[in-house]
């Protein structure tokens, strides 16, 4: 399973979707050895359908000529209308979507996908803050408790 744990620090996220990804045998095999990376990724729209840029996925070294390329855009499997109104949101309302994990499901590969807005460097501070505050208490209740 692949995260990208920067996405809740640098983004407020507003909503959640999964998602299937069209990969290929050498793609899910390097996956599942446990290699990628979906730190620097994100979700474009092109004619209609999704698609996942930036995401890295290492070669696998068995598959010799059969290999894929490393950081080639992959097909999102979504509904047509959580495509139409993801892009909606995204054109109307500047927001971007972030995939947040990538995980194994029955067997396939899914992403979850998240519609983000991002976080200025004041805001960072203060969900740092809010955070580190909340985790405070919580100790201090535990604590109590004993």
């Amino acid at each position: 399973m692949l995260t990208n744990r920067r996405a809740r620090f640098d983004y407020d996220l507003l909503e959640r979707v999964e998602a299937g990804l069209v990969l290929t045998g050498s793609e899910i095999k390097s996956l599942r050895r446990g290699g990628g990376s979906i730190a620097e990724a994100y979700a474009r729209f092109r004619g209609g359908e999704a698609f996942l840029e930036g995401a890295t996925i290492p070669l696998y070294e068995e598959a010799s000529y059969n290999n894929h390329e490393i950081d080639r855009s992959r097909k999102l499997l979504l509904h047509r209308r959580q495509i139409d109104e993801l892009r909606a949101a995204v054109e109307r309302r500047g927001l971007t979507v972030v995939p947040l994990k990538l995980y194994f499901k029955d067997g396939r590969a899914k992403l979850e996908l998240a519609l983000a807005r991002g976080r200025k460097r004041h805001d960072k501070r203060a969900a740092a803050a809010e955070r580190d505050a909340r985790r405070e208490i919580d100790q201090a209740l535990r604590g109590r408790r004993s």
